[in-house]
């Protein structure tokens, strides 16, 4: 694996060197000091994977992130040392295309380098996700779940109104602009898994919460399906719906993404008392289209994004490919879409 660093500190440069060649069959490929250096050396020397700062002169790792993935698309992983600090910056480069983001690793006692093991595990997911987006081919998965075996249009007893959404690279942006477009909101309740590290899953809420002018929160374990609330996991585990309650899980513990939107929505599939839609927005890989099928063969609503608005239209793409959308939109059309579906979904039952 070639990483390239692109950072403006000299102390920074050397701690990211020092931990990428801690790294199994890791090497650094170059180093750049802003935005621009970074670009120019990307379109010379496409690496592996580039761990980008947010914070630099000329041009910032926003900005960066979003010309190299419009002109030498490249895995991204952000690496900063603040998270509250540089949060716009952070959830405008999810947008433009990176992958996650990390803290940058400290410089502990005696010498020591802390959160080595969370970058690496983040830049080998990020990786995995490049491997399964070329290599995946529609498999046909077992519908494993009750619900799956019979298409339902109504709901056994108490109907709870839910708005499933998975979404990934890219996924920031095309999840405000989702929630925006949303017109009966508050009849329903909203539970969205994003791939993002744990750190900023709060920072990511409050973000959606200003782009969007809604209320959007942390999902607690224990959490009920009330009408109106946002939530999104905030956990390394999987966060599943039971009995009208958000849990996270550990199983499966052999998923690359932590949290999964295959896990979502399989355990929605799983809950006949739950009406409503599904949503799959950008992403690399394919994680949410198996499930995405597990809940249209169960009789849901499902929408995926477009590939002309999708950054990476990897996760709906895989679920197009297996028949698992039943509306395939444009990213601005998806709300819209959505609340109907929704709204269709609570007059029938």
């Amino acid at each position: 694996m070639r990483v390239a660093i692109v950072n403006d500190l000299r102390m920074a440069q050397e701690i990211l060197c020092k931990s990428v060649a801690l790294m199994a069959d890791a090497s650094v490929a170059w180093i750049a000091a802003d935005g621009v250096e970074a670009l120019a050396a990307c379109k010379r020397d496409r690496p592996d994977l580039i761990l980008m700062d947010m914070v630099m002169p000329v041009m910032d790792g926003a900005v960066a992130t979003r010309a190299i993935m419009k002109e030498c698309p490249c895995p991204i992983l952000v690496v900063t040392s603040t998270i509250e600090g540089n949060l716009s910056l952070v959830y405008e480069a999810l947008s433009a295309g990176a992958i996650d983001a990390v803290q940058t690793p400290q410089i502990g006692a005696g010498g020591t380098i802390t959160g080595i093991d969370t970058l690496n595990r983040k830049a080998r997911i990020a990786l995995a996700s490049i491997a399964s987006a070329a290599s995946a081919r529609p498999s046909a998965v077992p519908l494993t779940t009750r619900a799956a075996t019979t298409a339902r249009s109504k709901c056994v007893g108490s109907c709870t109104p839910l708005l499933a959404i998975g979404s990934s690279t890219g996924g920031p942006h095309a999840l405000s602009v989702v929630l925006r477009g949303l017109t009966n909101h508050a009849t329903h309740c909203t539970v969205i898994v994003q791939h993002i590290d744990i750190s900023y899953a709060a920072g990511l809420a409050t973000w959606l919460s200003g782009e969007t002018k809604k209320q959007v929160r942390i999902a607690v374990d224990g959490d009920s399906l009330q009408p109106g609330l946002i939530l999104v996991a905030a956990s390394d585990d999987h966060l599943v719906i039971c009995q009208g309650r958000v849990h996270y899980v550990r199983e499966p513990v052999d998923e690359i993404y932590r949290p999964s939107v295959d896990a979502l929505f399989r355990s929605v599939a799983g809950d006949a008392s739950l009406i409503g839609a599904a949503v799959l927005l950008t992403g690399m890989g394919r994680d949410g289209a198996d499930g995405l099928r597990v809940l249209r063969a169960s009789g849901w609503q499902t929408l995926a994004q477009d590939q002309n608005t999708s950054v990476v239209w990897g996760m709906p793409g895989a679920a197009v490919a297996l028949g698992a959308a039943g509306q395939v939109l444009p990213l601005d059309l998806i709300g819209g879409a959505a609340s109907r579906a929704i709204a269709a979904a609570i007059a029938a039952s």
